[in-house]
């Protein structure tokens, strides 16, 4: 879908529940609903937002549909580096299930039933957010030494992966090294995933520098299935596994605006919030304006 077709069909209010489906609820999540197909999975990405991983009461409108179109345009591009979750013809598989309304299509994928890895693999090119909090304290981030003397927002001088663990709705992921790593997924499955994790890191940094903005660190998930191939899974490259900044001022020695909820994140520390459930409501322009940043996104790569 092109960029006007998709935020042509944006809902004005904030979807944040999926009911009424004739399929039952595996899961729920802090963005996405999973449902059971029988022979698949449904992927659904609701309007949640959450913040310090805290689901706040607000969503922002049309978000699911955004990230899940955004996550299709990725598949397409880094098909070549890894097979994704994805089965073919999703247009004729929407179809064949009954699944008819047009939003919850935009917002939905249906997917092969895969074993998701136990950890979340973290690409860094930039050093911003926790890894600069980090590397202040230590010189290292996730136990990876690095130069003295670079500044906030500097390019690394190659990107790093820094995995972390899978922590439950409503807890944080704690970092982990290759060491600790390896040893929940394995030697070499953990070595499949961090280079693969690399390659699609530089192909979307590339993707994105075309586009106008700088991809400064992103979240990879990836799954099994049972004869252990692996393939990449969850979304891919959105602005909600991923921070973009505009390549346009960009310059090291500051946080750079980004194309994300960081916005939001700004909002809630002028707060004071505790970063403990039940979070703060969202005023109507802080909504309007991160809604903005997601569009953003999408309109500078989809063109």
């Amino acid at each position: 879908m092109t960029f006007a077709e998709i935020s042509a069909a944006l809902p004005r209010q904030a979807v944040t529940a999926i009911d009424g489906l004739p399929f039952p609820r595996l899961a729920s999540g802090k963005v996405r609903e999973i449902f059971d197909l029988g022979d698949a999975l449904l992927l659904t990405a609701t309007d949640r937002l959450s913040a310090f991983d805290v689901i706040l009461p607000d969503g922002i409108p049309g978000k699911g549909a955004i990230l899940t179109q955004l996550s299709l345009w990725w598949f397409a591009r880094t098909e070549a580096l890894l097979p994704n979750h994805l089965l073919p013809d999703q247009a004729g598989e929407f179809a064949r299930r009954g699944i008819t309304d047009r939003d919850l299509r935009l917002r939905s994928m249906i997917v092969r039933k895969l074993r998701p890895l136990s950890i979340e693999c973290v690409v860094r090119g930039y050093l911003i957010g926790s890894g600069w909090s980090a590397y202040q304290k230590t010189g290292e981030v996730c136990g990876l030494r690095l130069p003295a003397g670079l500044r906030q927002a500097e390019r690394l001088p190659e990107p790093i992966f820094t995995p972390t663990t899978k922590a439950p709705k409503g807890q944080h992921d704690e970092p982990v090294n290759d060491a600790q790593a390896a040893a929940l997924v394995g030697a070499e499955l953990y070595a499949r995933v961090k280079a693969a994790s690399l390659a699609l890191y530089r192909l979307g940094h590339d993707h994105a520098r075309a586009a106008g903005m700088i991809l400064a660190d992103t979240k990879f998930e990836f799954g099994t299935d049972d004869a252990g191939k692996l393939y990449l899974i969850d979304e891919v490259l959105t602005p909600d596994s991923s921070r973009y900044w505009p390549a346009d001022g960009y310059a090291p020695g500051r946080s750079p605006p980004s194309y994300d909820k960081q916005f939001v994140r700004d909002h809630l520390l002028a707060l004071q919030w505790n970063q403990q459930p039940p979070g703060p409501r969202l005023p109507a322009d802080v909504i309007a304006r991160t809604q903005q940043k997601y569009l953003a996104a999408l309109q500078n790569l989809l063109g």
